[in-house]
């Protein structure tokens, strides 16, 4: 072979193993956009339990998947214009929760799959067509949170000597506070009670709407909404300045001070999340998961501020109860 030959065969030999290593770039990782409705501060809990469970699925940030967060922090109006960015990135999935993230992610989008961790009533706010068959690109779970409205005010009632007026906190933009409100009067017709409904547009509307019904009110019902969840603390600051018990949906309340939740435990509707999105992630159709229900529900009491409040709660509510906070 003549040297000129044996130099270019050689260099083709040694050269090519490095530009055919620089050709091949390393694969771009699948994407997450997460949408939490409230603060971090406010669901780090349920959102760590996300994360998790992908972990133990074989998804980790930063080496075979990606997230992009993004917080409403309680403000709906914020939505669009994050689902807008997760289209415009693009990211391969969209994970979020509450209804009006998830109509503002649909309408965002009708190809990026899209998974709800908590939505009230995802038929009859329209996000699918059916909990068997959602159809489209939406699936998720359901939170139920306006089938246990009358639960909650039955709780309210055994709580509550001579119970008769439930002031109800309600988010006036979001569809699911019409279903949940539809139960509620219905359960307080049942049980003799008189509601009177507070709605609010704004933050800043919180304030005055509990500081009207301060007379004569027993106790205070806050629906399930992240406008209310990011601002919880305020909200059991002022009924206990009242000397008002609240009940809600979920146990951030309870924490805060408030007396007593009932609902779907969100970490592990959030948990369960991460299956969704590993099937989703590895091939599946939305399309074809079926709506999930939740099969935790959790009572959460606080007996520091029954004893605040001067209520003495029974040794069986107690007992019933999923967790008491001292």
């Amino acid at each position: 072979m003549k040297r000129r030959e044996f130099i270019k065969a050689a260099g083709v030999s040694i050269l090519g193993f490095p530009l055919t290593a620089q050709a091949q770039q390393p694969a771009k990782l699948p994407v997450i956009g997460f949408l939490g409705a409230n603060t971090l501060a406010a669901q780090s809990r349920s959102t760590e339990a996300l994360i998790q469970r992908l972990r133990e699925l074989g998804w980790n940030e930063g080496r075979n998947i990606a997230i992009e967060y993004r917080w409403a922090e309680g403000s709906s109006e914020r939505s669009p214009k994050l689902m807008a960015e997760f289209v415009e990135l693009p990211v391969d999935v969209i994970v979020t929760h509450a209804p009006l993230n998830v109509i503002a992610a649909k309408r965002a989008t009708s190809t990026i799959p899209i998974v709800f961790a908590a939505v009230g009533d995802p038929v009859g706010i329209g996000v699918v067509a059916s909990l068997s068959r959602p159809g489209g690109n939406v699936t998720g779970l359901s939170l139920q949170s306006a089938e246990l409205a009358g639960k909650r005010l039955e709780i309210l009632r055994e709580i509550i000597p001579g119970l008769r007026r439930v002031v109800v906190l309600t988010n006036a933009d979001s569809p699911n506070a019409a279903l949940e409100i539809r139960e509620i009067q219905s359960a307080a017709q049942t049980l003799g009670l008189d509601v009177v409904f507070e709605k609010i547009w704004r933050a800043e509307d919180i304030a005055s709407a509990l500081a009207v019904p301060k007379a004569g009110t027993d106790a205070l019902y806050v629906q399930t909404d992240p406008i209310f969840n990011t601002h919880r603390s305020r909200i059991t600051a002022l009924a206990l300045d009242a000397r008002v018990p609240t009940i809600s949906g979920t146990r951030e309340y309870v924490e805060a001070g408030s007396l007593i939740s009932y609902g779907a435990n969100l970490t592990d509707l959030f948990r369960r999340t991460g299956d969704i999105v590993d099937k989703i992630l590895r091939g599946a159709k939305p399309s074809d998961l079926p709506v999930q229900q939740p099969t935790k529900f959790d009572l959460i009491l606080n007996l520091k501020t029954a004893r605040t409040l001067g209520l003495d709660l029974s040794a069986s509510l107690i007992a019933r109860a999923e967790e008491v906070v001292e």
